[in-house]
Parts: C-alpha cells; structure tokens; sequence
C-alpha cells in the first residue's frame, strides 16, 4: 500500500504539494497558549517529511507561486512604504530601517564566526527574523552563483532547513519580548497606556468600555415634535444642521405630509422632525429638542453602508475628525463616519488620526447624502472589488522582465531577479493604486490570497525538493542553528527598542511597540499587543514600519549570500 501512495505521488507532484498545503494549515492550527505553528511552517515541515520519499517538481512551479506571493507583497506594501518616506513618519520608518539592519548585522556575525554557509545563513535570518520571503530570494541567488546542481541544491535545501529550525523561537519570541518583557522593565502597562494614547488622539474623550474602542458607532432615526417653547422654532434646518455633531435633521412632518429637509426649511410650531445621528448624541437632544413621538404608520428611512477609499489631496495629511466635519460642512449632509481601515487593519475611529491617500473610510447616511460625501473623499470600494487582470497581468511579468536585467558590478553581472523584480513592480503597483483607485485594482482578499497560498505553495516545493538532504542537516546543524536563531530573534530586537526610545526619540509605549513588532515583520507579536492594548491604536506605527521591513527584509535574501562566503560542503 505504501509503495503504491509513493508512486502515485512521485508521479504526480502537484498532488503531494496540495497535500502538503493542506496538512500544513491544519497543523498550523494549533494552539498552545498565544502562540500557533502557522500554516507556512507547518506546510514546510509536512513537505520535509513527505519529501523523503523522493518527489521532484520542476523549477518552474516553483518561481511561479513565488512571483505570486512576492508580487502580492509588494502590492500591499507599497502605499505605506512610499508614504513611510517623509519627514512625519521619520522617526518610526528610521526604527523600522534599524531594526532591520540590525537583524541583517546579527545573521552576518553568526555565519562568520560559526562557519554557516550561504544557505543556513540566509534561513537563519528567515526563521530568526520571520520573514519567509527570504527563502525565495535567497534561493534565486544562491541559483546564480555558478555552482554545480548538487552544491546549489544542498545550499537551497539549507535555506528550508535553517528556517525550520529557527521559525518556532522566531516567532514565539517577539511575542515574550514586545507584549511582556519589554513593557515590564518599563515598568509599562499596556492597556493603561492605550487607553491614555486613545484619549489623546480623540481630543481628550475617555473611552468607552475596556477592550472597547470608538471604531464603529450605532446610527439611529427618531422623530421629535417641535413645541412652541422649544429651541428650534422659527430656525431653517440648514441653521440647526450647521451646530448639530453627528445629527441630522432627515424629514419634516407637516399637515399629515412628510417631505425630505431642505436647508431652507423653516420648522414651526406643531412640526414632527426626522433625526438621524449617533445614540449618544440623540439621547443628548432629547431633552432640549421636544417630546420624542412615534414614527407615522409606514414610515422608512432608508440608510446606506458604503466603504470609500480617499483620494481627496485636500484631505490627505488632516485628521478623521476633519474629515467629519468636512462631510457635513453643507446643511443637507447627514453622514456619520464610522470606521476606518489602512492596509487591511482597523483603524482607531478617533479624531487625531492622521488620514492617509488610500484609507479606507466607511460611512453611513442616505444613498444621496453618500453620493455627495463620495465626491468629497474618493471611490467607492465596490467600484474596485474586482481584480483588475490587465495591470495584474503586466506587473507580474514586469516584475519577472527587470528580474532578468544584469548589472555589472566588480566585473560581476548580477542580477535582482524574480524576487526582487517582482516585489519592486508590486511596490510600484501597489502605490499607483494606491493613488489612483480606478487603476490596478487587486481587493484585499485576492492579495491575501496570492501571498498565503504562494508562499505555502513555494515553501511546499521547497520542502519536497529538500529530500533526504534536510534530515542530514538538521541533525549536523540543528542545535546550534536553533541558538543561533534565538541569538538573531532578541539581540535586534532589544537592541532596536532601547535605541529607539533613547535616539529617535519614540516615546509613547505604544508608538514604541507597535513600531519594533512592524520592523521585525512580526504579526504574532503585533495580535498580541493589539489584544492586550484593547484598542486600535497599535495599528497606525505598526503598518508603517511593517511596510518598510517587508521590503528591506526580503531584500536581505540575496545581500547575505554575497556577503556569506563559506560554501556548502
């Protein structure tokens, strides 16, 4: 039975390699406290396994699932890296820059002083510093080293190795590091301070619940009737509109007639009125408006959820609670803002965050009233939620074109290649969409998909075509592999934090924190700030600095190989 499934398997490879996937992810699954394997892992070392029984897939299948992955890398780093370069985001893109080259200088000192070859080099820095992209760069450099297919092979196979060896501590340490030994020789309570952060960018509005932050806001109608003695007699609805916060006067009542409010709208005696806005603020009125009455029998209001990406120029560099006030500068606005997302993360709805050209707003209001805020802001996002093939098409293969492109440098051509030429056509991709939302368009979900599954489908490859090879290593290697990868997982990030927080000057624990699990590529890290923050306000330092360390770090690959000069024996 046996001989049959491994016939059947070297016979046909893709059907191994979805198999490795799938294991993998499931794997990947479990739990043991806050940390999980991961399915990238997991999927790795299933294809080891599975890779002893002799199962070779061509090279290409390879290169194609990783252009696909690093492509999709690109495209959503590339806003925020681009943005990252300016002068307001200085002193976190400067943290994210350091602790990268701090990872890079680690990896360097180990290989030199313990003899790594290129190979373990390069997959010690993948695991150490979890960034698995470098498997597939570095793997394109070693292949352009010259060496013979036996020698290439072995130093490839090491790449797998040392990431799988050092994959574990590199991912469970950031999260020991940044979410609770750092903040404890602070002296730091992260929840306290998230809150404090959360106060500050909203203008001094305490929060609401713990765990709770203002991100999405419940949006009501209610119907009020006008009295002689009240407030609101003899006033046009533009007037009122004008001092209202997160209200709207929508319908007036008249004579048994209800119209839609106009600005000029005066309200009488007797009036029933429409108001749309927050709970909070309708509880507020209530007491100053009128008596609340009941809706007219058959009475609809008719609200609309859109979500828009800002283009606006105007608006770029202006905080959120700007942007509410624009949206209902005009009377007849009633649009309430109430959520916002940058590179696929929540925003903190608050009032001091800065907007950025790409953000992703939501709104809530009338069909008509979000027809003109859309004017203001942007696109709708259901004009892009469709992949748009033809840049898609031409990016990737862009991408593989300038990874083809030789320079001479010391009498050596060297080259980029697929990695490198298809992370920096996404980077380029990426920000044009970013910045013109009709072109280019990859949703969020398609991203996702094209980097997880690439990158499983790559490390799978890898894994199978590793063989007999890796186990060799392990057992040679893996020990001091596994210290090593310790040694390259805390010393960039210890190091990182205090020169931050003394030199740049990043000052807020959350800023701080947020900033060093960005620079690290670290996402386990970041879930586990963001759960013990309770809020959002992690988000905005960690996309910027995760940005820049996606890019720089995969670029790390082939620079390690250069630098690395032991070969493998």
């Amino acid at each position: 039975m046996f001989e049959v499934v491994a016939k059947l398997l070297q016979d046909n490879p893709l059907i191994a390699l979805f198999f490795c996937v799938s294991l993998g992810y499931l794997i990947g699954k479990f739990r043991i406290r806050s940390f999980k394997l991961g399915g990238i892992a997991g999927t790795l070392i299933v294809s080891v396994v599975l890779g002893q029984i002799g199962i070779k897939l061509d090279d290409s299948v390879r290169s194609v699932f990783f252009a696909l992955f690093i492509y999709a890398v690109g495209f959503q780093g590339g806003p925020q890296f681009f943005r990252a370069l300016n002068k307001r985001s200085l002193n976190q893109l400067l943290s994210a820059v350091l602790t990268c080259v701090l990872g890079l200088v680690t990896v360097l000192i180990a290989a030199w002083v313990f003899g790594l070859d290129r190979g373990l080099a390069a997959g010690l820095a993948a695991g150490g510093l979890t960034q698995s992209a470098i498997i597939g760069t570095a793997g394109d450099a070693i292949a352009q080293l010259g060496l013979s297919t036996d020698a290439t092979q072995q130093m490839q196979t090491n790449v797998a190795v040392g990431y799988a060896v050092t994959y574990i501590f590199g991912s469970l340490g950031p999260i020991l590091l940044i979410s609770w030994f750092l903040p404890m020789i602070r002296r730091w309570n992260i929840r306290r301070e998230a809150v404090q952060l959360a106060a500050k960018l909203s203008g001094g509005h305490a929060e609401l619940e713990p765990g709770q932050y203002n991100a999405v806001r419940r949006i009501i109608t209610r119907y009020y009737a006008i009295t002689a003695e009240g407030p609101w007699v003899g006033r046009t609805v533009g007037d009122i509109d004008k001092e209202l916060a997160d209200a709207s006067i929508e319908y007036v009542l008249r004579g048994g007639t209800q119209h839609e409010a106009t600005a000029t709208d005066a309200l009488a005696a007797g009036d029933n009125v429409a108001v749309t806005g927050t709970i909070e603020r309708l509880e507020a009125l209530s007491s100053t408006i009128g008596k609340e009455v009941v809706p007219p029998q058959g009475s609809i209001e008719i609200e609309e959820r859109r979500d828009l990406v800002i283009t606006n120029k105007e608006l770029v560099g202006t905080d959120i609670g700007s942007i509410h006030a624009r949206l209902n500068d005009a009377a007849d606005y009633g649009v309430f803002l109430v959520g916002a997302r940058r590179s696929g993360h929540d925003l903190p709805s608050l009032s001091g965050v800065e907007v950025h050209r790409g953000d992703e707003i939501t709104v809530v209001g009338r069909p008509a009233d979000l027809d003109k805020a859309q004017k203001v802001l942007g696109y709708p996002i259901a004009a892009a939620a469709v992949t748009d093939f033809v840049f898609f098409g031409v990016g990737v293969a862009l991408g593989m074109l300038i990874g083809l492109v030789e320079v001479p440098i010391f009498g050596v051509s060297v080259s980029i290649g697929t990695g490198g030429g298809c992370l920096l056509s996404g980077l380029v991709f990426g920000w044009l969409r970013g910045v013109h939302p009709q072109f280019a368009s990859l949703p969020t979900g398609a991203s996702n998909f094209l980097r997880n599954f690439g990158l499983a489908a790559f490390v799978g490859a890898v894994g199978l075509g590793a063989g007999a090879q890796a186990l060799s290593t392990i057992r040679d290697s893996g020990l001091t592999l596994l210290l090593l990868g310790v040694a390259v997982t805390v010393i960039p990030t210890v190091l990182s934090f205090f020169i931050s927080y003394t030199v740049l000057r990043i000052r807020n624990p959350i800023e701080l924190l947020a900033a060093i699990a960005g620079g690290r590529s670290a996402n386990p890290a970041f879930a586990a700030l963001m759960e013990k923050a309770g809020n959002a306000t992690p988000v905005v330092p960690f996309t910027v600095t995760y940005a820049v360390a996606n890019v720089l770090l995969t670029l790390w690959g082939p620079v390690i190989i250069a630098l690395v000069t032991v070969n493998a024996s």
